[in-house]
């Protein structure tokens, strides 16, 4: 089935206009004959001038004003109307007031304007036709009611053009709707690789912060001449560095697929990092957004615990209720036998944290409008609680 679009519609309606003017002077140019005319110089006078009149519609009317556009529209058909009764014998001829009664429709913004001109053009030429019946009564005319149809094509003129008015709101709207949807396009490809840059960047940041922590703290046991206790940190920065690249993976297709359940995810976080983790209350089902945000918190806060403070203890809960869910992230003072460690995590911090640890905590959490309490805890150690309403 072949559709037809606005612009093709457009271009086959516009025809109709220049084909009838064009048609009806050529036709009537070759019909004309001075004995089928009723006062031969004065109709002949009048086909030119109409021809002329009719010819002249067929260009754009941009840059003429209402007026001048109503006053030519007049003339044409004015002129149309009194060539009517003037040459009856030549049909072709006889069609240009209602050609000009439906280009006044057509053209014309306004609608009373149109109107009047045709039904004006419709009464002279009743009248033109009584008074050329009157002064030469042996030529023939048309039927009393026949002058009086041609104001009917007006309405054509005026449906083709709420008809192309209806077109071109269309385009218009069809065109701003393809512009509105590439630029939620464009804005959705922007969020989504400003989220897959956040992702990537956070599974990096920790990953490689935990290397380079074990890597400083293997050059110091070394230095201390314990060999064994070196050799196995060097082996677990080895084993954060494998794991980095699996949790880099998961990550970017976690963005693609459905993440796992909160609980899940955090119980595996804490076993890796081998600390308590319990849940109070029960476990929720978080949007793939809100699950992240809780997930990336917890490894920030493991990540400064373990940087900050090395050999203290470490405990994460997930408490939910009605209408939130509250992760907190514990950890004690560190440990006094781990004074290399915390040498160690000093140079870690310079040498692999991002230094926005807590900045990135915080802007997520205001993503989604949650509350993060960062501050020392009574016992010496440092707490990390991010309230999430549900």
């Amino acid at each position: 089935m072949t559709t037809i679009g606005p612009r093709t519609t457009d271009f086959r309606d516009g025809l109709i206009q220049p084909v009838l003017v064009l048609g009806a002077t050529a036709v009537g140019a070759v019909q004309w004959s001075a004995r089928d005319v009723v006062f031969p110089p004065v109709a002949l006078a009048l086909f030119v001038l109409t021809a002329l009149a009719g010819i002249g519609t067929l260009f754009p009317w941009a840059r003429l004003g209402p007026r001048t556009q109503i006053a030519a529209m007049s003339a044409y058909m004015g002129l149309g109307a009194l060539l009517l009764p003037l040459a009856h014998e030549t049909q072709a001829v006889a069609i240009f007031p209602f050609i000009a009664a439906s280009a006044a429709g057509g053209k014309l913004a306004s609608r009373k304007a149109a109107v009047g001109i045709a039904v004006g053009g419709a009464l002279l030429a009743t009248v033109a036709s009584r008074v050329v019946g009157q002064l030469v009564p042996a030529a023939p005319q048309w039927p009393w009611w026949a002058p009086l149809t041609v104001a009917l094509p007006v309405y054509m003129g005026i449906s083709f053009r709420d008809r192309q008015d209806v077109l071109i709101s269309a385009r218009r709207a069809t065109e701003a709707a393809e512009r509105a949807a590439e630029s939620e396009a464009r804005e959705a490809a922007l969020l989504e690789r400003a989220r897959i840059g956040r992702e990537v960047h956070d599974v990096l940041g920790h990953s490689l912060s935990g290397i380079a922590l074990q890597l400083d703290l293997a050059d110091a046991l070394r230095g201390s001449g314990r060999e064994e206790e070196s050799i196995a940190a060097v082996r677990r920065a080895r084993a954060l560095a494998v794991d980095s690249i699996g949790e880099t993976r998961r990550a970017v297709q976690a963005l693609r697929e459905d993440t796992l359940p909160l609980p899940d995810l955090l119980s595996r976080l804490a076993e890796r990092n081998a600390i308590d983790f319990t849940i109070t209350g029960e476990a929720v089902t978080a949007g793939a957004e809100a699950t992240h945000t809780v997930f990336r918190v917890a490894q920030e806060a493991l990540t400064n615990a373990a940087k900050h403070a090395p050999g203290a203890t470490r405990t994460m809960s997930l408490t939910c209720t009605g209408d939130r869910v509250i992760l907190t992230v514990h950890n004690g003072p560190a440990a006094e036998a781990h004074s290399a460690v915390t040498k160690a995590g000093t140079k870690a911090g310079a040498a692999g944290g991002s230094g926005v640890g807590l900045v990135g905590m915080r802007e997520r959490a205001a993503q989604l409008g949650a509350t993060l309490r960062v501050g020392p805890a009574p016992d010496g150690g440092w707490t990390v609680e991010l309230d999430l309403p549900r």
